[in-house]
């Protein structure tokens, strides 16, 4: 049974992953949901029929598209998707029968790991030439912002070269992409989890999602990776995607402790829907705020001075 979902899932997977190279928005849509029938099979099933599914998918695209396209599956959507979901169903028992499941703040610091290493292993897909990337990604960012000029969506003074700036923007490319990358395999690890659950297949009880706060060797690694980002090459991508993977972490973790510390008030729901309209309409505003306030809990331990009731039963 597992090779027979593994399978279909990959091939699934290895459509929404191929569908980008069409450019529309509607497969850029497609192509950020890749990881989710990777996501299902690993939870639904157990890890092995995310491997097998990881495999299926990577050779699917290897012979549609190119071994680097297979490459790149493996590397960006399949191992990260099963990893994550290896993480996310691990238990130990303690003794008297009780079962303790990964902590979802240290899930969070893996998926923050994880997307920092599918930043530089795309990269190094493209080519492993540190130089060439630099231009690559350079290109990219002049012909964006060429586009987006021609269309009035931005408005430049007129003695900016676009191609100095597109240089100049370069090096924060990995900081975007970690950072995209935790917000997609985040929103697909739910979206998998509550399918799967729907379906009784969960071994995992639901977690209380609000209590997620990363653990303080966080903030260590977000000093080191910061440190590491200056080196440059390879080694920098890497570190730059990392303190931009594990900002987006400590926005969600901001996030949860808006929802944690918000129980039960009466201000709760208002105060909530004003956040998320707030990080639609002004996500460059409030998405470091957020993760400032979850930089601090993690530091402070927020939740603790607050003295929260304890989080609902769950089953």
């Amino acid at each position: 049974m597992i090779p027979i979902v593994g399978i279909g899932a990959g091939l699934v997977s290895a459509l929404l992953f191929a569908v980008v190279i069409t450019g529309s928005s509607l497969a850029a849509l497609l192509y950020s949901a890749a990881p989710l029938p990777i996501f299902i099979a690993s939870l639904g099933w157990n890890h092995r029929s995310g491997l097998v599914a990881t495999l299926a998918g990577a050779l699917a695209v290897a012979i549609a598209l190119s071994p680097a396209g297979g490459v790149a599956f493996a590397l960006i959507i399949g191992l990260p998707a099963w990893w994550i979901a290896y993480l996310a169903l691990l238990a130990r028992g303690d003794g008297n029968g009780a079962v303790e499941w990964y902590p979802l703040g240290n899930l969070m610091l893996w998926i923050a790991a994880t997307a920092a290493l599918a930043t530089v292993g795309s990269a190094l897909v493209m080519t492993t030439d540190y130089d060439a990337y630099r231009m690559a990604t350079s290109r990219m960012i002049e012909n964006l912002l060429r586009e987006m000029v021609r269309a009035k969506l931005i408005a430049l003074p007129a003695e900016v070269d676009l191609k100095e700036f597109a240089q100049d923007l370069a090096p924060a490319v990995p900081l975007g992409i970690g950072a995209s990358f935790v917000t997609t395999i985040t929103a697909n690890l739910w979206l998998a989890a509550r399918a799967v659950k729907l379906s009784d297949r969960l071994p995992r009880p639901w977690p209380f999602i609000p209590s997620t706060a990363l653990p303080r060797r966080a903030l260590l690694l977000l000093v080191a990776a910061g440190v590491l980002a200056a080196v440059g090459g390879f080694v920098g991508i890497a570190a730059t995607a990392f303190v931009g993977a594990l900002f987006a972490a400590f926005m969600f973790s901001g996030l949860c402790l808006l929802h944690d510390l918000s129980r039960g008030r009466p201000w709760r729901l208002p105060m909530l829907i004003s956040v998320y309209v707030a990080l639609v309409v002004m996500q460059a505003v409030l998405t470091p705020l957020l993760a400032l306030v979850g930089l601090i809990d993690t530091a402070l331990g927020l939740r603790k001075r607050a003295a929260l009731p304890p989080p609902p039963a769950r089953s």
